[in-house]
């Protein structure tokens, strides 16, 4: 028996949950609604290492680094799960965000928890990638003590890549291997020991935040628009043609016409209405400003 593990906060058995067998449906949701609340809270608390993290993910990615997690059960899903969301949400070039799963990708449907108990396992992954000291790691444990992550910690802090760590429980061992902690105190789950839950949530809280806001200072959206929004499908035609009229005021007409000449390219349609020039000057009036929309807009012309 781990004596060690049974300290952790998010193992803690919480008296005040002792008969929640004993619960109507009702009541027991409740119960939950009321724990959930708490989560926002503490990851507030955090902020400012968040803030910490996300500069310095959004300065290695400047210069051509990646944004790579590691976790292992529902860390590992969690970081799988936002870093595939980049790619549609943002047109990022496949790889530039990356999750690692301990028990690859099998893992994402399947529990092969052993797999996490392997510290190597994550240095062996991390190798396929030609991981380097350009690249920013955050390795994700509600524990903060899982060896997959912590291996993948110690590496990244090997090759001077940065390292994260990302976990619920304070002074957590995972903080030792990371040039950046960021520890949210989720406390007791209500079901105890299942993270799945209140620390799930909060890591999932966290992820967001660093990738959204990762992806804004990369200039990746205007405004609140998701301007480089792959068009893949019928519902994101439609989200882009709508992004161009709320980013331009143009009708749909325009819209419409502007994002087929920009070749389904939601920044090339917006600059060329709001500048009125064509999609290949606004191509390079984007490449000039790296890809920013505001500044491509509000840079001047050559005549």
């Amino acid at each position: 028996m781990n004596e060690d593990l049974g300290q952790l906060n998010t193992e803690a058995i919480d008296s005040r949950f002792s008969k929640i067998d004993t619960l109507s449906t009702l009541e027991l949701l409740r119960l939950f609604n009321d724990s959930d609340k708490s989560v926002a809270e503490e990851v507030a608390k955090v902020l400012p290492k968040i803030a910490e993290a996300i500069t310095e993910i959004t300065k290695r990615m400047e210069t051509g680094g990646r944004l790579i997690y590691v976790g292992a059960g529902t860390s590992g899903r969690l970081g799988v799960l936002d870093a595939s969301e980049c790619i549609p949400t943002f047109s990022l070039q496949d790889g530039l965000v990356i999750g690692l799963i301990a028990g690859g990708d099998t893992a994402l449907r399947t529990g092969i928890e052993g797999a996490e108990d392997v510290l190597e396992g994550s240095i062996e992954d991390l190798k396929k990638l030609s991981f380097s000291k350009k690249d920013s790691l955050v390795g994700i444990a509600a524990s903060g003590r899982t060896p997959y992550v912590v291996g993948a910690l110690q590496y990244a802090k090997e090759v001077g890549a940065g390292s994260i760590a990302l976990s619920c429980n304070l002074n957590s061992e995972l903080s030792k291997h990371a040039d950046i902690a960021i520890e949210v105190d989720t406390g007791a789950e209500i079901l105890a020991g299942s993270t799945r839950l209140k620390a799930g949530t909060a890591q999932k809280l966290v992820l967001n935040m660093i990738s959204t806001v990762s992806m804004i200072n990369l200039g990746k959206t205007y405004g609140n628009l998701m301007v480089d929004l792959q068009v893949s499908n019928i519902k994101l035609r439609d989200r882009a043609i709508r992004i161009i009229q709320a980013a331009t005021g143009c009708d749909v007409e325009r819209a419409q016409i502007a994002l087929k000449e920009a070749q389904d390219q939601v920044k090339i349609a917006i600059v060329m209405i709001l500048l009125g020039i064509s999609a290949q000057e606004a191509q390079s009036s984007l490449k000039s400003v790296k890809s920013r929309v505001r500044d491509a807009v509000k840079k001047p012309m050559n005549t």
